[in-house]
């Protein structure tokens, strides 16, 4: 009986959240984080792109920043770089990881899982620590790529004292990093597509390129358009290969938007001229998202 009036005593007992206000208890953590790491740090920047030091304040400046960023020259050679690095690399990339995903889909390649797993490996292996790699691998004189260039009687490259060649070096580190990563993304795209397509593609006569632009292009044009803008994102905000690398270097040759922000923020101490190209950059990142959405995405 004790128990019993002990149970009913519970039942009856109020529950200390509301049900209707409870998803919103829980969520509230992370609602917090985010505004307080996120949204303040966006806001408290743009407002600081509309300002500048005067005798160690920040006052109110308007559009002079802005003003002073489309005249900047360097500003200009570091968008330049990062867009000659977006524009012949990425599509590399893609290219290399489409062809990979493909060959991994197939039958005949064995030791599929060991292979995925050794091309995916360098997208989750410090940026730091393949950047040091490739530094020793390229190195002029005690590089392991230039002895094996002079092997086969090529002369040594000055990877990181030529220009051309030092972005070349950028370009091989971003290519290795994350073409495995994009692979095992269109990989689970090619693992979407119905094999009855390819199936009646054979019935009809068609040879395996036909099929491939035919069937497997048409049919991962969502993935490819997500990877396309996700690589151009990435590339736009390429900071740490350089940094590490080439410093920017030689004669800004490899110096990028991101760089250059760096540079203005935290070595000059300009951060209100620093947030003025983030925000430009934000600008130009979501034109050129928008671009892709349009021209890569469905029209109906």
């Amino acid at each position: 009986m004790a128990t019993h009036e002990k149970g009913k005593a519970l039942s009856t007992k109020k529950s200390w959240i509301n049900p209707k206000t409870a998803p919103y208890v829980f969520i509230a953590p992370a609602v917090l984080f985010f505004a307080l790491f996120t949204v303040y740090p966006a806001i408290s920047s743009f407002l600081l792109s509309f300002q500048t030091s005067e005798g160690g304040e920040m006052v109110f400046a308007g559009l002079d920043n802005y003003a002073r960023l489309f005249t900047d020259n360097l500003f200009y050679t570091a968008l330049g770089n990062t867009f000659l690095i977006l524009i012949v690399q990425v599509p590399i990339m893609l290219s290399l990881a489409l062809l990979l995903a493909v060959m991994l889909n197939s039958t005949f390649v064995k030791m599929n899982g060991f292979f995925r797993a050794a091309f995916f490996l360098p997208s989750v292996t410090s940026l730091v620590a393949a950047a040091l790699v490739f530094l020793i691998l390229l190195d002029t004189n005690n590089g392991l790529v230039n002895f094996v260039l002079m092997q086969l009687g090529i002369d040594p490259i000055a990877w990181f004292s030529d220009g051309f060649w030092a972005k070349v070096a950028l370009m091989l580190v971003i290519t290795w990093r994350w073409t495995g990563y994009n692979m095992v993304i269109l990989l689970a795209g090619l693992q979407n597509i119905s094999k009855d397509l390819y199936e009646a593609a054979e019935i009809d006569g068609a040879g395996r390129v036909r099929k491939f632009f035919s069937i497997t292009v048409p049919q991962l044009k969502p993935v490819l358009l997500f990877t396309t803008v996700l690589s151009t994102i990435g590339t736009l905000q390429l900071f740490d290969e350089p940094y590490i690398m080439t410093d920017g270097g030689p004669n800004n040759a490899t110096l990028t938007v991101i760089m250059y922000l760096y540079n203005n923020g935290f070595r000059y101490f300009d951060f209100g001229y620093a947030s003025s190209i983030a925000y430009v950059l934000v600008v130009i990142i979501a034109i050129l998202s928008w671009i892709q959405m349009k021209v890569g995405g469905d029209r109906d």
